[in-house]
């Protein structure tokens, strides 16, 4: 059976291990990138299925690395949820009207995050 992969993209270790930590818990298959050249490498050699974009990195930020990412017919099927302590309305409104399946905003609560993962693509497997 094949089990769903969570590109997580963020440049903080300090959110990408407890992200790592509750996608295996929640049986999807984590892979990590901590810039957007390196999510944009990640996402050819894995295809996941969702990802988590933080917006602000260090190279390319969320919205250019979304923007790269639906130029590509064969990525279109890939889930985003922008993930990010970018919490303004204009912020917000940005990254729905790009098309994103989700906004959430640091901090955020594990068990919303977990939910609207299971919305777009099913539980993982246990």
């Amino acid at each position: 059976m094949h089990r769903k992969t969570v590109l997580i993209v963020d440049d903080e270790l300090s959110i990408l291990v407890p992200l790592q930590f509750l996608m295996e818990k929640e049986g999807y298959v984590p892979k990590l990138a901590q810039s957007g050249k390196e999510a944009i490498e990640k996402i050819a050699e894995v295809r996941p299925d969702l990802i988590l974009l933080d917006i602000m990195l260090p190279d390319l930020d969320g919205y250019e690395i979304y923007q790269m990412i639906r130029k590509r017919a064969e990525w279109e099927s890939i889930r985003i949820i922008f993930l990010t302590a970018k919490n303004r309305d204009a912020d917000m409104a940005k990254g729905i009207a790009m098309g994103a399946d989700a906004y959430i905003t640091k901090p955020f609560s594990n068990t919303q995050l977990v939910q609207k993962i299971r919305e777009l693509i099913g539980p993982g497997t246990p």
